[in-house]
């Protein structure tokens, strides 16, 4: 989450500085482009992390869709099928991993 939150953040930075150098005459738009499309990938890095990760108790289980649900709230978006799976997905659910 930490890792999303500081990409959500780099990501706000950037298109601030980029609409700035833009709107300054300083970048043509396939450079604009590219600027955002670099940190918009960290940013979906960060979230396909949280969606993948496998919560290992109920507790964060519950910390991963709580995050889940204020991203979603905050951003307006909604859940892919596979993103839905995941959130829907409980420790119980997930195969052990241990060696008997």
């Amino acid at each position: 989450m930490d890792r999303h939150i500081v990409a959500q953040r780099a990501a706000t930075d950037a298109v601030r500085a980029w609409d700035e150098r833009r709107a300054a005459g300083e970048v043509t738009n396939v450079a604009y482009a590219n600027g955002l499309l670099g940190v918009a990938s960290d940013e979906q890095a960060g979230w396909l992390a949280i969606v993948n990760y496998g919560p290992r108790s109920h507790r964060e289980s519950r910390m991963k869709l709580t995050y889940m649900a204020a991203y979603l709230i905050a951003t307006r978006g909604t859940l892919n099928a596979n993103e839905m799976d995941s959130a829907l997905e409980t420790p119980c659910d997930r195969p052990s991993t241990s060696i008997s």
